[in-house]
């Protein structure tokens, strides 16, 4: 259904969607109350035919997520309710399909939401066009231009808290597939102003609150900053630095971020970055008076400035107080004034903003230029400001003024054209439409020589001393007779008394606008003295060299005024937009406090009566209210005729006429063209929704009748059916499923009573079945109680003509247990095993303590972490040979061999020899070369004592080694096993043990059984062990 009739039902509760349908359309009253209507339902677009009327909510209404562009998109204009995607949409789609360039041109006061609808239209088109790499690229750069931009163009106003201070045109280049491949941005009439001055309750532009909250403290403090806006002249003069629904901080870092995505260097981000900081400073140079000559009261802000410029201090500081003047071709140097000073000190600041600015614009554009040489569609995005009038209106409302003059002339006459062509396609005759040109305005603000323009330029180059007022004096006498111009001296007496003697009207297309001409010949002029320009080419800064070329300074032609180049840019963006096919978004604000749900319907007809919304209206109704396809209005409303109902198959035309016969249209409401029917008057195309809503009633009862009818006999004839077969088919396989059972069962039964007679026959054909079946029994008996652990010895009892086979099955799963244990075993658990078998094989019903060793795993190294330092230390350096590897490591504790007193030692036994070096600093105290050592000596007791004997072969050797370890099974077991001598251990009975000590004397070491372990001397001098048995 098209949402455009789908929506007139509901038209007295939320309004109609496009103004066009507006019975009383010529009334504002009528106009405001259908936006009120709709804005009260959240819907904040309507259309007056292809124009998008938009009112800022104030919050968001989740009117722009991925679903909703998914809603929109590929979606003809009509087909979904009024939304800008539908704009956007339809604007790419155009491009695509007719290969024509479009623009769309937001336009509305500040703080109605143009810089929004801008950013949601270059959303949807990066989201709904195709993608790749590159073009993923190119949309990034695009979108993240966008903060930039309104970083540096930006402010918080009274009325806005990001508020474009500049008008924007950005051109989103298309390659043939679709895809974005480049961007171009124009802007114009940046306010520099406010760089130097802002109003009360408003800031300067946002990149200066941005980069003091933002900016790490290094960055500051090469800049000379603080984090305190308002100890700064230049971002204090509106007592506003810091606003609630603003985060300098985070907006900071993502500028920062979105230029390096741009393609800025870092280098030039921080130039970009001094130039603001420059410009900080700059606002805080102060002058004092010294009769007519100007002086600096503190040269420090002077001094950081030209620091972060990078030009000379002196030369900056002179052209800061003096003036260089030629008279009669000699240049004379001539002191400022305290006012001149400050004029001068703002005059630079204004104009190296700007210049910056528009070096920012170039630098984005060449991010984003397309060098490929291809023919490329562009869709142009124009965020520019709306018509403007305050309590007092100045130069700069006078330019934005004469824009929106322009921008209304080019809409009336491609609205127009855009009428005349649709006519001409469908072969209806044109009437001409009556509407106010506008083009008298134009040229009274514009044409050569008589223009308001060129009268201010004329007054800027006459030599002397030309005032505000003289400018206007000699407007008076070149316009004052001039039908939409009046001045205090040419109005009548009631006019004079709403016009003071510096002001002049002038009646715009959306009414009386009164203009101060205070200010208007200095913000033209805009005049940077040269000293200061030459002081600013002397800059090492390169984007503030690149802003002021040197060969400024030869060209002797004046500067172009202000007004002049506002009027070129202008005329040069009318020559753009008259090649493309335009789309219009107008943007209103419900209130001034920008609080959600308030609709001040005072300030909504004042902005109503500034875009012009009613003279757009009146002529888009001049002709004819509504135009539809006639297969789309034919598919509607055909059960409105008996000829055409339920189905028409003829042509879609003769169908229409047979409808509009049939609702009896006279011939004055409607014309038939060759695709579309156009109906004249809403109150026909209400009167046929009117009658199709009443009908589809009538027509719902009908069909529901009929099909509920129909639907419940087939159901019923179904079931029966159904019923009838499933009975018979069920009743005759359950039958033949029982009798087969029977059968079964019966067999089954003979057969097992015969095997259970005969089961201790050999096999045959009575008893195999029941001998399998015991089989299988015992089998599935089996598998679920099988040893869980190779020790585990038990085993289910088999049936008598199953234990051969139970003990074949019993073996087999035993040594698969076994080999499996020994396949998952690691080579060091096989190697522990195989010392625990050595030790098994000596020390098994031989010594007490072997049973307890038996659970405790050997180690190859017992050393503490610091044994381990000296190890590498002392005993790998000093004493370790090439060829040796340690093979066991443990403390020890030595005997000495005549007073037995006990010594802390490491041993240490190696692939040759056994190792006893002092615990504290790895001193050797003996060595035992394996080929020396004769045999390896332990009780039978549970005591740790063991006695290594070697051969003393000379008078030096110290003779057998007495040692007491806590782990004596491992230590004498890895001691033999590294000298390969497994049969040199001895295990002695309780009783007299001998040793060998120096000189070939003997001692004794003696052993018996006691309560509890204890080694001390006897009193004939032997060592006595006193150990249990184990038992």
């Amino acid at each position: 259904m098209d949402h455009v009739e789908g929506a007139l039902s509901a038209r007295d509760r939320v309004g109609v969607l496009d103004f066009v349908l507006l019975e009383n359309y010529r009334s504002e009253d009528a106009f405001i109350e259908n936006l009120r209507k709709r804005f009260q339902h959240n819907l904040i677009y309507t259309y007056i035919g292809p124009v998008v009327v938009s009112v800022n909510p104030y919050r968001d209404l989740k009117l722009y997520t991925p679903e909703q562009m998914q809603i929109y998109r590929g979606v003809n204009f009509y087909e979904a309710p009024p939304h800008i995607f539908a704009t956007a949409d339809n604007a790419y789609r155009s491009m695509r399909g007719e290969a024509r360039d479009q623009c769309v041109l937001i336009s509305g006061e500040s703080g109605a939401g143009k810089t929004e609808a801008s950013k949601k239209m270059l959303q949807y088109l990066a989201v709904c066009s195709t993608h790749s790499h590159d073009v993923d690229r190119i949309k990034d750069r695009l979108i993240l231009s966008n903060p930039v931009l309104e970083a540096f163009g930006n402010a918080k106003t009274i009325r806005n808290d990001n508020s474009s201070r500049f008008g924007k045109y950005m051109d989103v280049q298309f390659d043939y597939k679709g895809a974005p491949v480049g961007g171009h941005i124009l802007n114009y009439l940046l306010e520099k102003s406010r760089v130097v001055q802002q109003a009360e309750g408003e800031r300067s532009f946002h990149i200066f609150y941005q980069l003091l909250a933002g900016a790490d403290q290094d960055l500051l403090d090469t800049f000379f900053l603080e984090r305190r806006p308002d100890s700064y002249a230049y971002l204090s003069k509106g007592n506003c630095t810091r606003v609630s629904s603003i985060d300098d901080k985070a907006d900071f870092k993502t500028v920062y971020n979105a230029l390096k995505v741009i393609d800025f260097t870092q280098e030039e981000i921080e130039e970009l970055l001094s130039i603001v900081a420059s410009i900080i400073h700059l606002g805080d140079v102060v002058f004092t008076s010294d009769g007519d000559r100007a002086g600096i009261i503190d040269a420090m802000p002077v001094n950081r400035v030209a620091r972060l410029l990078q030009c000379p201090e002196e030369i900056l500081e002179k052209a800061l107080t003096h003036r260089t003047i030629v008279a009669k071709g000699e240049k004379l140097l001539s002191p400022l004034n305290e006012d001149q000073a400050a004029y001068a000190r703002d005059a630079l600041s204004k104009a190296v903003y700007d210049r910056m600015f528009t070096w920012l614009v170039q630098k984005i554009n060449t991010s984003l230029a397309n060098k490929e040489q291809y023919r490329k569609h562009v869709i142009g995005l124009l965020d520019i400001y709306g018509f403007e009038v305050f309590q007092k209106n100045s130069f700069e409302q006078f330019c934005i003024n004469f824009c929106n003059e322009k921008l209304q002339q080019l809409f009336i006459e491609l609205t127009l054209k855009s009428e005349q062509e649709e006519y001409l396609s469908e072969g209806i005759e044109w009437e001409p439409i009556a509407y106010f040109n506008n083009k008298i305005i134009c040229d009274l603000v514009e044409e050569r020589h008589r223009g308001i323009i060129s009268i201010l330029d004329e007054e800027c180059l006459l030599p002397g001393d030309p005032t505000d007022l003289t400018f206007l004096a000699k407007l008076e006498n070149a316009v004052g007779e001039h039908p939409h111009f009046v001045s205090h001296r040419t109005g009548d007496v009631q006019t004079r008394k709403t016009l003071d003697r510096d002001e002049f009207r002038l009646r715009h297309y959306a009414g009386d606008v009164t203009y101060s001409v205070t200010g208007f010949l200095d913000k033209n002029n805009d005049l940077l003295y040269r000293d200061l320009k030459e002081a600013m080419c002397e800059s090492k800064n390169q984007v503030t060299s690149s802003c002021f070329p040197k060969s400024e300074l030869d060209d002797k032609k004046r500067p172009v005024t202000t007004a002049t180049q506002f009027k070129t840019s202008l005329n040069q963006l009318m020559a753009i937009l008259m090649k493309e096919e335009p789309s219009y978004v107008r943007c209103i604000k419900p209130n001034d406090n920008k609080m959600p749900g308030v609709f001040d319907p005072i300030l909504i007809r004042h902005q109503v009566k500034y875009l012009g919304l009613m003279e757009n209206l009146r002529v888009r109704r001049a002709g004819f209210a509504y135009r539809r396809p006639y297969e789309a209005f034919l598919n509607r409303y055909k059960c409105l005729c008996k000829d055409t109902w339920p189905n028409y198959y003829g042509k879609p035309k003769d169908g229409v006429e047979l409808l509009c016969q049939s609702m009896e249209y006279r011939h004055d409401e409607y014309r038939l063209g060759n695709t579309k029917i156009f109906i004249r008057l809403p109150k026909t195309l209400f009167a046929t929704e009117d009658a199709f809503q009443l009908k589809k009633h009538d027509l719902a009862t009908t069909i529901q009748a009929t099909y509920k009818g129909h639907a419940q006999y087939k159901k019923y004839k179904r079931m029966q059916w159904a019923v009838t077969m499933i009975a018979a088919h069920w009743k005759r396989v359950a039958a033949k499923r029982l009798l087969e059972r029977r059968r079964n069962a019966a067999q089954v039964l003979r057969r097992y009573i015969n095997g259970f007679i005969t089961r201790n026959q050999p096999p045959n054909g009575d008893n195999e079945m029941f001998i399998n079946h015991c089989r299988v029994t015992f089998l599935h008996k089996l598998r679920d109680s099988l040893p869980k652990s190779i020790l585990d010895k038990s085993w289910p009892t088999a049936p008598p003509n199953l234990r051969e086979t139970s003990a074949l099955l019993k073996d087999m799963f035993h040594n698969n247990q076994v080999r499996r244990y020994c396949l998952n075993m690691s080579p060091q658990k096989k190697m522990q095993m195989q010392e625990k078998l050595t030790a098994s094989e000596i020390f098994k019903g031989k010594k007490s303590s072997y049973p307890e060793s038996v659970a405790q795993p050997f180690k190859s190294n017992r050393l503490t972490p610091q044994h381990e330092a000296l190890k590498s230390k002392v005993f790998d350096k000093k004493y370790l040979s090439q060829e040796e590897r340690p093979k066991y490591m443990s403390p020890v504790t030595k005997y000495d061999r005549h007073g037995y007193k006990t010594r802390p030692r490491v041993l240490i036994a190696t692939n040759l020899a056994v190792y006893i070096l002092d615990e504290q600093d790895f001193k050797l105290k003996d060595k035992i070369l394996y080929e020396n050592l004769t045999g390896i000596s332990v009780s039978e007791l549970a005591d740790g004592i063991f006695v290594i004997h070697a051969e003393c072969t000379d008078k030096k050797e110290k003779g057998d080694v007495i040692l007491l370890s806590d782990q004596v099974i491992e230590a004498t077991t890895k001691i033999a096993l590294a000298a390969g001598k497994i049969n040199s251990i001895q295990v002695v009975k309780p009783g007299g043990l001998a040793y060998t000590m120096s000189g070939g004397k003997e001692g004794l070491i003696e052993f018996s059984l006691g309560a509890e372990t204890r080694v001390e001397k006897g009193k004939k001098g032997q060592l006595v062990v006193s150990a249990c048995d184990g038992n």
